[in-house]
């Protein structure tokens, strides 16, 4: 096959799956079933593009066959008038068996029943019944398009495993009969933090991952962020969501700051503010400003955001309002209580108040005994203590962070501040 048609296959792919995913969901009402047919749909475009050539308007081909997969599907099993009667397919009918032209005008006047879809896919990827492990896998495979094996690349688990993963969870959902279709307004709430939950903890296995030798994922942390930004365009009136995707652009922002020349990590104070991304900086400040501007309490990630955006609009590290940063961690603190945050409010407040200040907080963490296995506990300390003077203290808790960690550029970092403690 061309290396060029394939490109551009896996590049339409990558961004039209989700929408034709969503679109058969609503048509077979299963979404492993679903998942299938687009997957055959893929295969026929990979059959006969290299021939025929790439088509003009490639998505509406994919959705095109993929919902002639499903309609013959549908007559074979004698379901069709009933699923037509079900979901008013009438429409959707002829759509599949026209060409893509009058299918390209059919989709600019019918774009918010995609994305109606869209939020179906979402959520039901992210229901409640599934394991966070499986919403994870699961979002990434139906929304983000990614294959089996960069799903498994991107967490380090043997591509069977997260094979198997993904089949569990459909199966699940189609064992415990997961409706295709938007949470009733009671369940909204708790449903819409799943899937803002799924799309950043796979932003932060991006944005520093867990093991491994890579300081970061990037490919991860844009799948996560195109993700965050379809939500919101799907849900502009939720300011969590609009304030999860300002966290991420901001966080986004100084992913290329994060690395030197030679691949080693660059933590934040010490980061050339120049060569954060200025458009990323935009976004996140205006879809902060928008998520403000709704008027709603302010929930977790727009806090989160809210902190963020102290970073980006200081100049030079020094500038760094520690104040606010602070009193911003004590209110998340009250919105959604735990010792990350309390240890994240530390620093603050050590950079604020003096190194001191933050290490009684974060000694009270340490007797707590909540974060025993948290190498970010030790790693804090070490600073705190470091700044203090107390340097032999701060080389053993940088050793024992080190020691904690499962990534490898983490680690050899954590060693050099230790290190450095002797000097």
């Amino acid at each position: 096959m061309n290396a060029q048609v394939e490109r551009s296959i896996a590049a339409v792919w990558r961004i039209e799956s989700a929408k034709i995913v969503a679109v058969v969901a609503r048509m077979v009402r299963d979404v492993g079933l679903a998942e299938e047919l687009a997957q055959d749909a893929l295969v026929s475009a990979l059959e006969h593009w290299p021939a025929s050539g790439i088509p003009d308007n490639p998505g509406a081909w994919l959705m095109t066959t993929a919902k002639h997969a499903a309609l013959d599907r549908m007559r074979r099993d004698r379901l069709l008038q009933q699923k037509l009667e079900q979901i008013g397919l009438d429409l959707e009918a002829q759509e599949a068996l026209v060409v893509p032209d009058f299918v390209d005008g059919l989709d600019a006047r019918r774009n918010d029943v995609f994305q109606d879809d869209l939020l179906r896919l979402m959520f039901t990827a992210c229901h409640p019944v599934l394991s966070l492990d499986a919403r994870l896998a699961l979002t990434l495979k139906l929304l983000g398009g990614l294959s089996t094996q960069e799903i498994a690349r991107a967490f380090l688990v043997p591509e069977a495993t997260m094979a198997q993963r993904i089949v569990r969870a459909k199966r699940t959902l189609g064992d415990a009969g997961v409706p295709f279709e938007l949470p009733p307004p009671a369940e909204l709430g708790e449903r819409l933090g799943a899937v803002l939950e799924a799309v950043y903890l796979i932003f932060n296995e991006g944005y520093t991952a867990t093991a491994g030798e890579d300081w970061m994922r990037p490919a991860l942390s844009d799948e996560a962020l195109r993700l965050g930004r379809m939500l919101a365009e799907l849900a502009p009136g939720e300011p969590e969501a609009l304030g999860l995707v300002a966290l991420m652009e901001l966080q986004a922002s100084r992913m290329r700051a994060r690395l030197d020349a030679e691949g080693r990590p660059v933590l934040l104070m010490d980061q050339d503010r120049t060569r954060w991304d200025g458009v990323l900086l935009r976004r996140g400040l205006a879809a902060l400003e928008r998520a403000e501007g709704l008027g709603l309490p302010h929930g977790p990630y727009l806090l989160q955001a809210a902190i963020a955006a102290c970073h980006a609009r200081a100049r030079a590290a020094e500038e760094t309002d520690w104040q606010a940063i602070a009193g911003l961690y004590a209110e998340l603190a009250q919105v959604q209580p735990s010792p990350v945050v309390e240890l994240n409010r530390a620093v603050a407040v050590g950079m604020a108040e003096g190194p001191a200040a933050g290490l009684a907080l974060a000694d009270a963490l340490l007797e707590e005994g909540k974060l025993q296995d948290y190498h970010w506990l030790p790693s804090v300390r070490a600073d705190l203590l470091a700044k203090l003077g107390r340097r032999e203290e701060a080389r053993r808790e940088f050793e024992r962070a080190a020691g904690m960690t499962a990534n490898g550029r983490e680690r050899a970092l954590l060693l050099e501040r230790a290190r450095a403690q002797l000097s």
